[in-house]
């Protein structure tokens, strides 16, 4: 870490906050505000407090350190395309017909032994200072508050080391961790990650699972604790390959699980299978509040660091946030990967705005009829892909997957009713949006065709809205776009106050003048700006309840509650603190005007 601070101070690209400032609310909001400007710098707190108690943390917190393409790039050593190139040569190496080829062929064999992890016998530098028994004191790590609505102080860039029941497989997970005591942790492994598999195991044996959790070091040991490797693969070897040079691990202090040498700060201890508490709500990267549910509590037994750490943290919300730039390097490096699943599949490309699951546009070589529906199921049965609920695809002419009003435009234009396919599968835990937890709707859409005709004639906005009051008093509000396509949307405010499938059917009557019609609440959402209506759009439908495809087609992306048939908790929206804004502001330390909280729906009501 402190190398990496140097390199980026060097290229002018690390803020120094000097002001203290709290560990709750006031440290993340204004890493929220920064990880969002165009150019984000990384963050350095060198005085982070305790509002409530006046406690001065000894400990600098470090945040965005994936801040923006060229930062992320320095990370990685290299473009992330160039290390999908490298991975691609290996899944595709041919037996060497040539001295030269021999040559290539040896080095790129030779760089594999890279990959292994090195064990050393010596201590760690993460372990220069150890802290055990009654001295253990996660209050005085400077955890971190994101929202007001927060259960508690959090752990968000926690590597979670584990490993199974027989040793034989280790795990590295990132996953989000509650301080709910001086000494306990939440765990919050989703019921598809390893790390919960592994747990299955310990509690069949009737076992407490061993656990050890590193902070910071190398951003890049954060970075793979996300990649979405298979199972059973030890994701600190694919740090191995990136960097060139065989990753050193040390022995935890109170367990067998080996973690990297020189991280800042490592907290072992052991989960018992038996003991869950309440976890949450918590602010999470879909920009809602996850629910309380019960998760296994983690007993803390030793707590080592640097003589000299830094706390690394990250922060998640609406986007765009530092995971924008985390996802761009996973979805390049596993490009390769992919395609042995699918070998028609071109290119891929995850928005962030689309919170990554919920939204994917791929460009395939299709061979034949509906080999795009047939790469479609492939997604829906491979990993982490699997918990994707939203796919377009298109064909190798489309423009690049990042041009949004070129690659839009080329969707609308090819659009027909057999090109949308709804299936079930299974659905990220943090999804809200299915009517039942774990399992929900899946829309996949096949734009691989040719141009079709136009067929609607759209009216302005104006008078079409006065059209669809007519028909029913909830909506209050249109937008309409790509008028000129032969598939134009219509964003449709609505006041609900029955199912919105009711005001469907009124619509139907226009068909001459709507295709696409999607329905969001007019509270909370603006009309007039398509970032956050895809966030809010993908985030907000399951395909099997709605989504219809009839005279014209119909996605309803409204909130939900019971005279929808929809039995779960439907969440909140995340928002920062006005009042810690406007303090922020008044400091200086924030420099953004009211049209940027606006755009990305910072503040409520703005």
């Amino acid at each position: 870490m402190e190398r990496f601070l140097d390199r980026v101070r060097q290229l002018g690209r690390l803020r120094v906050i000097e002001k203290p400032l709290d560990v709750e609310l006031e440290i993340p909001h204004l890493a929220y505000i920064e990880i969002k400007k165009e150019k984000p710098d990384v963050l350095l707190f060198t005085s982070p407090v305790d509002g409530k108690t006046g406690y001065k943390y000894p400990i600098p917190v470090v945040m965005n350190a994936f801040a923006g393409f060229d930062i992320s790039t320095v990370i990685f050593g290299k473009k992330p395309d160039e290390i999908a190139s490298e991975i691609d040569s290996l899944l595709h190496m041919k037996p060497p017909s040539s001295l030269k080829e021999k040559i290539d062929t040896l080095g790129r064999l030779l760089k594999l032994r890279s990959v292994l992890p090195k064990r050393t016998g010596k201590k760690g530098l993460c372990q220069e200072v150890v802290i055990t028994g009654e001295d253990v004191d996660l209050f005085k790590l400077p955890v971190l508050k994101t929202w007001e609505k927060d259960g508690g102080r959090f752990i968000t860039a926690g590597q979670v080391y584990t490993k199974s029941l027989d040793g034989k497989l280790q795990n590295l997970g990132l996953y989000r961790l509650q301080v709910v005591s001086k000494n306990e942790l939440l765990m919050h492994w989703q019921i598809h990650k390893d790390a919960s598999h592994f747990f299955d195991q310990y509690h069949r044996a009737g076992k407490k699972m061993p656990v050890s959790i590193a902070i910071g070091g190398d951003p890049l040991y954060t970075w793979c604790g996300q990649a979405p490797l298979p199972y059973g693969i030890f994701e600190i070897m694919l740090y191995g390959f990136i960097r060139g040079k065989n990753p050193l691990l040390v022995k935890s202090i109170t367990n067998d699980i080996y973690i990297p040498y020189d991280v800042d700060i490592v907290i072992e201890g052991e989960v018992d299978p038996d003991r869950f508490m309440p976890e949450g709500p918590f602010g999470d990267h879909t920009g809602y509040y996850t629910p309380v549910e019960n998760f296994p509590v983690m007993k803390v037994k030793t707590v080592t660091m640097k003589k000299n750490p830094y706390y690394y943290a990250t922060v998640v919300g609406k986007p765009p946030l530092e995971d924008k730039y985390m996802g761009w390097g996973t979805e390049r490096i596993f490009l390769p990967l992919l395609k042995t699943t699918a070998p028609d599949l071109i290119d891929y490309h995850m928005p962030e705005n689309g919170v990554f699951h919920n939204l994917i546009l791929a460009k395939i070589k299709p061979m034949y009829k509906g080999h795009a529906k047939q790469i479609m199921h492939a997604f829906w049965g491979v990993g982490q892909m699997s918990f994707v609920k939203h796919a377009i695809f298109v064909n190798a002419d489309a423009p690049p997957l990042t041009d949004y009003p070129g690659i839009t435009r080329y969707i609308l234009e090819r659009l027909k009713p057999d090109s949308f396919l709804i299936s079930e599968g299974i659905v990220d835990q943090l999804d809200h949006s299915s009517y039942e937890p774990l399992v929900g709707g899946k829309l996949g859409i096949d734009a691989t065709g040719k141009p079709v005709e136009k067929t609607v004639r759209p009216v302005p906005d104006e008078e079409l809205l006065k059209q669809l009051r007519e028909l029913d008093g909830d909506i209050t509000d249109l937008k309409q776009y790509f008028t000129d396509s032969p598939n134009p949307i219509a964003v449709i405010g609505v006041n609900k106050t029955k199912p919105v499938r009711q005001i469907f059917e009124k619509l139907k009557c226009l068909s001459d003048r709507l295709r696409i019609v999607v329905f969001v609440d007019q509270k909370g959402n603006d009309l007039d700006n398509p970032y956050m209506l895809v966030w809010r759009v993908t985030n907000n439908i399951d395909a099997l309840k709605d989504v219809w495809i009839e005279e014209i087609w119909g996605f309803d992306a409204t909130r939900k509650w019971e005279i929808d048939g929809y039995k779960r908790q439907w969440p909140e929206d995340v928002y920062c603190s006005k009042d810690v804004i406007q303090k922020l502001k008044n400091e200086g330390l924030i420099d953004v005007d009211d049209d940027f909280l606006r755009k990305f729906q910072i503040v409520e009501g703005d």
